[in-house]
């Protein structure tokens, strides 16, 4: 729990004064209004009760000033409270977003999406308002308690003993909230994430979720979890709905005996008027700085859930980092796998491996086509270069050196990747394409899509480079979609460019002109090519067949035609399918 603490309150940063400011001005307000009831017993004592006119019209000035000052404290409170919990909920989700940012693909591969949106928004916001009570009531309710028995015990001591009777009763209740309500609200927030991911399933997907005419069943889906949701609020809430008959009950209780015993005390002549309003007027600041203490524990509970899940993305660490003495400079585009085990999961036995027993050389420069069905763990191939994963055992060398010897950002500057599924994110096209080079002039921005073959298609629209791509590149084709990521990638000039099949989407004769402009143009650049087609890779200085994780020929087309059964079979299947080449 403390470790927990810590590490939120390490988000709190530039807003600490504020985070200070609000519990001293909110003491402050404290005594003010601790003080009021005392200078009124003695209004009422010693200026109402004989008649003194100067004594009043003295206190009534003295009261009015305490009430302007509670007011002022207690704004400014509220105030330095407001200011130190947005504050500290901003610095919170730019840490956790700053997390995510850094984590590796296992690390991402551990939280769902979802859960992440979940711990980013509705969890941030339980914890600010839990921030924003702990600086303003959890300070404010303790203060008003003990100096209000302090006063209430100067007043009357034998009346102030009800108060030490009726906080038990009251602890007792809220031990009873918090054993049974917090199991409930970890529940909750984990419902939350299977809710989100429903969401975000269906507007991503939300074509084919018509296409299919299945809105019915998608709403049924969302209909049970949100059903889930309630009944978990609902018992929840229940039982924190607890929480107000035992104050009340506690309340009015206190409020009999008071009564009762102030009553008594009065008619024998062992207490005034003035004294027993006052102690009634510290029996409700009591009574009340008990209840927003209940409040206070409430709200605790709802976040300590929420907090517990922050902290457990912010404690998360990427399993890719750089050592101690990095290299920061790719000598060339040369790629050497040795003795390469591949497996998703740290725990992985050898049964369960995606690529077991990987060999290949690469010089720098070479054109590499990688060909295999589907499952044949081609990109998880790939995916080891820029070091997106780190090999389970052997190395990985890029230029010569091992990937893990690199800075990071140093290798993945140098190693472009289009990856399988193709991400254009809202904004311009221009825009999109600065992401490969943020510095790149227009010229290198046309004569990128040129290669790509992009630059006839964007022309076509009316804005030119400054059409706006919808979230997601909704507006555009796939084959547009790729092409554009092709562009960015080519931008970026790095020392080896990977295509995941990326040209999937493309016509055959666009695709062959693709491959003749990097022949021609990026000849310098090591290419690996994955693909489906055969066409795709036919004229690659090597291919390379992958079958079960594993490298089952190494060849040039006519090689492979001769000693690889796998790989005449995919081509034997594809001519005979009709697949050919345009420039054919």
């Amino acid at each position: 729990m403390t470790k927990m603490l810590k590490k939120l309150l390490g988000s709190v940063r530039q807003y600490k004064r504020a985070s200070l400011g609000s519990p001293i001005f909110m003491v402050l307000e404290v005594s003010m209004e601790v003080l009021i009831p005392a200078l009124m017993a003695n209004l009422i004592d010693k200026g109402i009760t004989p008649g003194d006119m100067s004594y009043i019209i003295r206190m009534g000035i003295i009261l009015f000033c305490c009430a302007v000052l509670s007011l002022t404290f207690g704004a400014l409170s509220g105030m330095f409270a407001a200011r130190a919990s947005a504050g500290f909920a901003r610095n919170l989700r730019h840490d956790i977003f700053t997390s995510v940012e850094a984590f590796s693909f296992s690390n991402i591969d551990k939280f769902s999406t979802a859960s992440l949106v979940t711990r980013m928004t509705t969890d941030v916001t339980n914890v600010q308002m839990a921030y924003q009570m702990l600086i303003r009531q959890a300070v404010r309710s303790p203060v008003m308690l003990i100096t209000a028995l302090i006063m209430s015990f100067r007043a009357n001591g034998e009346i102030s003993l009800i108060f030490l009777g009726a906080a038990p009763l009251l602890g007792f209740g809220l031990f009873f909230i918090v054993l049974h309500v917090h199991p409930i609200f970890v529940r909750v927030f984990q419902t939350y994430d299977k809710l989100n991911r429903i969401v975000q399933e269906n507007l991503r997907g939300i074509r084919v979720v018509k296409s299919y005419v299945r809105e019915d069943g998608e709403i049924g889906k969302f209909g049970e979890i949100s059903e889930s949701i309630y009944q978990d609020f609902s018992k929840a809430t229940k039982r924190v709905a607890f929480n107000a008959p035992i104050f009340q009950f506690v309340m009015y209780g206190c409020m009999l005996l008071i009564a009762w015993i102030g009553a008594r005390l009065i008619v024998f002549g062992r207490m005034s008027t003035g004294e027993m309003m006052s102690v009634y007027t510290y029996a409700m600041l009591i009574l009340m700085s008990l209840n927003l203490l209940s409040m206070v524990f409430v709200m605790l509970i709802i976040s300590r859930a929420s907090a517990e899940r922050i902290v457990e993305v912010l404690n998360e660490k990427s399993d890719l980092q750089n050592g101690p003495d990095p290299i920061y400079k790719v000598k060339d585009g040369s790629i050497e796998f040795e003795n390469v085990d591949f497996a998703y999961g740290k725990d992985a036995d050898a049964s369960k491996l995606s690529l077991a027993g990987i060999n290949l050389s690469i010089k720098s420069g070479e054109t590499i086509g990688i060909i295999g069905g589907t499952g044949s763990s081609k990109t998880s191939l790939v995916q080891l270069i820029p070091r997106l994963y780190d090999a389970t055992r052997g190395s990985v060398k890029v230029g010569g050196a091992d990937v893990r010897d690199y800075d990071i950002e140093s290798l993945r500057n140098e190693v472009a990747v289009v990856l399988q599924k193709n991400v254009l994110f809202s904004g311009s096209i221009m825009e999109n394409l600065r992401w490969g080079n943020p510095d790149a002039t227009d010229g290198e921005l046309i004569h990128a899509c040129q290669l790509a073959q992009a630059d006839g298609f964007i022309r076509s629209f009316p804005d030119g480079y400054g059409h706006r791509i919808e979230q997601g590149g909704t507006n555009v084709s796939g084959g547009q979609k790729q092409r554009l990521c092709i562009a960015r990638a080519l931008l970026k000039k790095p020392k080896v460019l990977i295509l995941d099949d990326s040209t999937s989407a493309v016509d055959t004769r666009t695709d062959a002109l693709i491959r003749r402009a990097f022949l021609e143009e990026i000849p310098s650049t090591t290419k690996l090519i994955i693909a489906q087609r055969v066409q795709s890779v036919r004229d690659a200085d090597r291919i390379v067949v992958m079958d079960n994780g594993r490298i089952t020929a190494v060849g040039t087309h006519e090689e492979l035609l001769e000693k690889s059964d796998i790989y005449r079979e995919v081509y034997q299947s594809q001519v005979g399918g009709g697949d050919f080449d345009a420039e054919q």
